[in-house]
């Protein structure tokens, strides 16, 4: 199976529980709930993703026409890098959404690299459900409103807040580890802060996740 890149490149996991962790990340052409497209946004399903997950043109990007191949590519940014610790080999699997094209080949690929592997998915598809190697290691749910999940555990949830119909308090009976709230970017992004830092401390099973990428600008 081939696999559709749009950007693979390194940096630092900006959000949640990794804050601060050196990683690959390896983003996936395509989305389920948005083509990509601003002609498209007034009818997706996700109407606020800031993402460009369109074509295969982006840093390190393009098709790649097996697992081993991708694998070598994610290995060679690390080491691009990375000069020490080759067993804190860390990749985060985003899109789009990734789960559209992950599967157990390319995670095997991975595993044998030294890889730790993450997701980030919308949780509308399903997990690769192989052998232990064949298995993603850190799954982080971002759940979307008007959507089915059909992941419901993993290590993380990630909510963008607020999103109507997406209210933390329908989330909290699922089997994840960690929850955060996670401000809406955009115009509005110091009120959905403020919102955000009332509901984690009236709520402390949630805790806050800011996008420090952002703020220290890098990718």
């Amino acid at each position: 199976m081939g696999y559709a890149i749009k950007e693979l490149f390194f940096t630092l996991q900006g959000e949640g529980a990794h804050t601060g962790r050196a990683a690959v990340f390896c983003r996936f052409t395509g989305c389920n709930l948005w083509t990509g497209r601003e002609a498209d946004r007034a009818r997706a399903v996700c109407r606020f993703c800031d993402t460009d997950f369109v074509g295969t043109d982006g840093e390190g990007g393009g098709p790649f026409d097996s697992a081993d191949a991708l694998a070598d590519a994610i290995l060679h940014c690390w080491n691009r890098h990375a000069k020490t610790d080759p067993e804190r080999r860390f990749v985060v699997l985003t899109g789009g959404e990734p789960l559209l094209q992950v599967d157990g080949p390319l995670l095997r690929s991975l595993h044998q690299r030294g890889f730790v592997v993450a997701v980030e998915t919308n949780g509308t598809q399903a997990l690769p459900a192989g052998p232990p190697e064949e298995r993603i290691d850190w799954v982080c749910l971002s759940p979307k409103a008007g959507t089915d999940l059909v992941v419901t555990s993993g290590d993380e949830l990630k909510l963008v807040f607020p999103q109507p119909g997406a209210e933390p308090e329908r989330f909290t009976d699922l089997a994840f580890t960690a929850f955060f709230l996670q401000p809406m970017d955009g115009p509005h992004r110091e009120s959905h802060t403020a919102a955000a830092i009332a509901y984690c401390q009236a709520h402390p099973r949630w805790r806050l996740s800011l996008q420090t990428h952002k703020l220290l600008g890098i990718p």
